[in-house]
């Protein structure tokens, strides 16, 4: 496809796929004459099994505030459109762009491989995060449940969970939830970009309203789950003005805290957002794209442990002020929840829990 003509959004959070860049071969959509349905205008969302070995993955990185992360599904059908997670589609043969989207990648056996894990004798009990890349809780999830067998899992064996997301499929497992929340064994992180309906739809189009997530943080704080509110990303010209009513907004719901983090694009985010944003917002694009990158030093990501992140330079210091404000104003007793590990229990290793 050539990069130059018009984006084909069609509720989608990118408008091409741009070329992998593992693969020595890509097809272009050559057709002018309207004879043909472009490729990417005829997908419509396919689910691919695939069967890996193993789902707990260990996380080296020191800035995410987590050990282990599982992850059901590869590519998101969210749409988000500054993912950071589009680029590990490439890894499969596909395309950071439109098939991030469109092509999900589904773990049907990923509770039986959590099982396994924490069966094995060296597994010594920690939060695993549901997810660290892409949403467990994904539309995709309302077809395979996968979510749902994988938190009976670590309330079987009583292995803490975290869980991040930004949609509210979540109210369907709300029972299993509160069982874990009854022995301190979860913790919630739930993503509210912004309280504006039509910048939502434009950047990250399926995913749930802000009134629903709000709605969802009630819920949670209700039982006495610890919700985790992320204002995140905070895109500079675009939703960098909304870091206080975020705040405002979920602490009112009963958040128990409040986080962001600033917008970083690696590889082939830069041309997708770009893309992105001069459709939609042709009127500040340049604004947007040269604070993005004044925050990363001059290029639109960094992969710098610690300001990754946070960003540096003037505008990544504004951003940092707004939220400290926000913590102090808001939250000013916020403290992480520690979740149990001493519960944790191996129910196939022939003990038996019939009085617990």
């Amino acid at each position: 496809m050539n990069h130059d003509d018009e984006p084909k959004f069609s509720g989608r959070g990118s408008g091409y796929n741009p070329t992998n860049r593992f693969e020595k071969h890509s097809y272009s959509d050559d057709d002018k004459d309207g004879m043909d349905v472009p490729l990417d205008e005829a997908a419509r969302t396919k689910y691919v099994d695939i069967f890996p070995k193993s789902v707990v993955n260990k996380v080296t990185s020191p800035d995410v505030g987590m050990d282990y992360s599982l992850n059901p599904y590869q590519g998101c059908e969210h749409g988000c459109t500054y993912c950071y997670a589009r680029p590990t589609h490439e890894f499969w043969g596909l395309s950071a762009g439109l098939d991030f989207e469109q092509v999900i990648l589904v773990k049907k056996n990923a509770p039986d491989l959590l099982r396994k894990t924490l069966d094995k004798k060296s597994w010594v009990p920690r939060p695993i995060v549901l997810s660290g890349n892409t949403d467990c809780y994904q539309p995709a999830d309302k077809k395979f449940g996968l979510t749902r067998e994988l938190l009976k899992v670590f309330l079987e064996y009583r292995n803490p969970v975290g869980i991040i997301t930004k949609n509210v499929l979540m109210n369907r497992d709300l029972d299993v939830i509160e069982e874990l929340a009854d022995l301190n064994l979860i913790g919630v992180n739930l993503s509210i970009t912004t309280l504006d309906e039509e910048l939502r739809r434009k950047l990250e189009p399926r995913t749930a309203t802000a009134k629903r997530k709000l709605d969802l943080v009630e819920k949670l704080a209700n039982i006495n789950v610890p919700v985790n509110v992320m204002a995140s990303p905070i895109i500079p010209a675009l939703n960098d003005h909304e870091i206080l009513a975020i705040a405002k907004a979920a602490s009112e719901r009963g958040a128990a805290s409040f986080h962001s983090h600033v917008v970083r694009l690696m590889g082939p985010n830069e041309k997708i957002f770009e893309q992105w944003v001069n459709h939609h917002y042709p009127d500040r694009a340049q604004k947007v794209m040269n604070q993005v990158r004044d925050i990363h030093g001059g290029k639109s990501g960094s992969s710098t442990f610690g300001d990754r992140m946070k960003g540096t330079g003037a505008f990544a210091l504004n951003i940092r002020r707004q939220r400290a404000l926000a913590k102090r104003k808001y939250f000013p007793n916020s403290k992480s929840s520690k979740l149990r590990t001493d519960l944790f229990r191996r129910p196939s290793g022939g003990q038996l829990f019939l009085f617990d």
